[in-house]
């Protein structure tokens, strides 16, 4: 054929799709970074917290094995153990982590600040909200509960667990844009705070948002962030910002109540016939 037709998506973003901890819960993402550490500690192995961190917003299984991956981490594996680290290891840590995860939960649970406020907005704007998670249903249910009684209640919510697999693979945003019944995916934004949860939103051709001071490339509280000397503080929002922008993020924000004017500069670039 000599013609062929092009379609091109002009209307404005119809739903947005968060992660849950470091980007809606959670200041700092640090109840899964704590129970990761305390899990590798009770099997004779040290992890820093920085590599408990690397692989954050898989699936926690994932997560698990890309650890004891790590050449540091499988060498204490196989000294503590007098053998290398094998699928049934990785599977058996999976099975402890759970109750560690859930034992820690309640403590992890507030709404980050700006958030309900925002979704709020969006909603105002004729946007649906979704949300997905590297958490099974049981965590994601604690996080549901608690947030709900801070006022941010998702359209829809997927679970690592309720997909064939998690992220960087598309599938949980896919699942969610389902759910919601929006489409194309281009008139969808994906925020998170990891690199996983960038892939997840490039994968599945929508835009994203990455999230740095609240999440879990920076990795504190609220409170140790305002404590930080101002140098330091920059320097590790600086650090997080060029992390997430070189795993391809269209924006990246220092959290969940930056991103207002970043959608009408969407809604533009849509207008204009640009795509993710």
């Amino acid at each position: 054929m000599d013609f062929y037709t092009q379609r091109q998506y002009r209307g404005r973003l119809k739903a947005a799709i968060f992660d849950w901890a470091g980007t809606t819960v959670d200041y700092g993402c640090r109840a899964p970074a704590g129970a990761f550490q305390e899990l590798f500690r009770e099997h004779g192995v040290e992890a820093t917290i920085a590599q408990a961190r690397e692989p954050m917003g898989m699936h926690k299984r994932d997560h698990i094995a890309t650890m004891l991956a790590m050449p540091a981490l499988s060498a204490q594996w196989e000294k503590a153990h007098g053998a290398p680290y094998t699928d049934e290891d990785v599977e058996a840590l999976f099975q402890k982590f759970i109750p560690l995860q859930l034992a820690a939960l309640p403590n992890f649970v507030d709404v980050i600040p700006g958030v309900v406020e925002t979704v709020d907005a969006l909603r105002k704007r004729g946007m649906k909200i979704g949300a997905t998670t590297g958490y099974n249903e049981e965590m994601m249910a604690m996080c549901q509960k608690a947030a709900a009684k801070a006022g941010y209640v998702p359209d829809v919510t997927v679970a690592v667990t309720q997909v064939p697999a998690g992220r960087p693979a598309p599938w949980m945003a896919v699942k969610a844009a389902m759910e919601l019944q929006v489409f194309p995916f281009e008139a969808i934004v994906k925020v998170g705070d990891t690199v996983t949860d960038v892939l997840e939103g490039l994968n599945a051709g929508m835009w994203t948002i990455g999230v740095t001071k609240t999440g879990n490339e920076v990795g504190l509280s609220e409170a140790e962030v305002a404590a930080l000397p101002e140098v330091e503080r920059r320097a590790r929002i600086d650090s997080a910002t060029a992390k997430l922008a070189q795993a391809g993020a269209h924006y990246v924000v220092e959290g969940v109540a930056d991103i207002l004017p970043l959608l009408d500069d969407i809604d533009a670039r849509l207008s204009r016939g640009e795509r993710p």
